[in-house]
């Protein structure tokens, strides 16, 4: 394996595992052109492992009907919320002060994913042989990786504005706000065109069957 390659599959480990000194290598060491294939790789990889999850996991940690499962949504609740995040983010921590580039907000964001990569996709086959009393053990796992990919997304939005550890709290609450009323700003606009486009189409019918 090249150099390069070795490099782009053993940092996203390191920065996991050490995530003070990789945050920073990401946000002043590292190139950016790397940075961002790699958040583009685990972003499809979570995408990935929700619909391999989705479909393949065990009967017994089984929470949606395969039957009923769209891989494009599950896509779009992998993709959306971090777009909503890093939007957020960006606008907030511009107005206080923070240091770190919507780029930057991005990829530091992408590589606090990969507990959620790293730690659910073996169980996605390892649900599928074990017994009821062992699904703790599957929720405990899930519950690991959460914390994990808290405490990253923490030390990664502290390290790229360079906040204390209360104004990088205080502004992960705020941004998660910001996302709640984003996301009702896009249902509110969706809900007016789906309107628009009934009421467009109601004229249409009513000048066909008129003339």
């Amino acid at each position: 394996m090249f150099p390069w390659k070795r490099e782009l599959v053993n940092y996203p480990f390191y920065l996991i595992m050490h995530p003070f000194n990789g945050y920073w290598d990401l946000k002043y060491e590292r190139s950016k052109k790397t940075n961002l294939i790699l958040s583009f790789a685990i972003l499809f990889l979570l995408a990935l492992t929700n619909i391999l999850q989705t479909q393949y996991s065990g009967f017994l940690v089984q929470v949606v009907n395969p039957d009923n499962m769209n891989s494009l949504m599950e896509i779009v609740y992998v993709v959306v919320p971090v777009l909503f995040w890093c939007v957020a983010n960006w606008s907030l921590t511009t107005l206080m002060d923070g240091e770190g580039k919507f780029e930057e907000i991005f990829t530091s964001t992408c590589f606090a994913l990969i507990p959620l990569v790293v730690i659910n996709f073996p169980w996605i086959w390892l649900s599928n042989v074990i017994s009821l009393q062992e699904t703790s053990f599957f929720r405990f796992s899930g519950s690991v990786a959460v914390a994990w990919f808290l405490f990253l997304m923490f030390v990664g939005n502290m390290t790229v504005h360079q906040y204390s550890p209360m104004k990088t709290i205080a502004t992960g609450i705020l941004t998660i706000v910001a996302m709640g009323f984003m996301a009702f700003l896009c249902m509110l606009f969706f809900s007016l065109m789906q309107q628009i486009v009934a009421f467009v189409s109601i004229i249409y019918q009513e000048i066909v069957l008129r003339s």
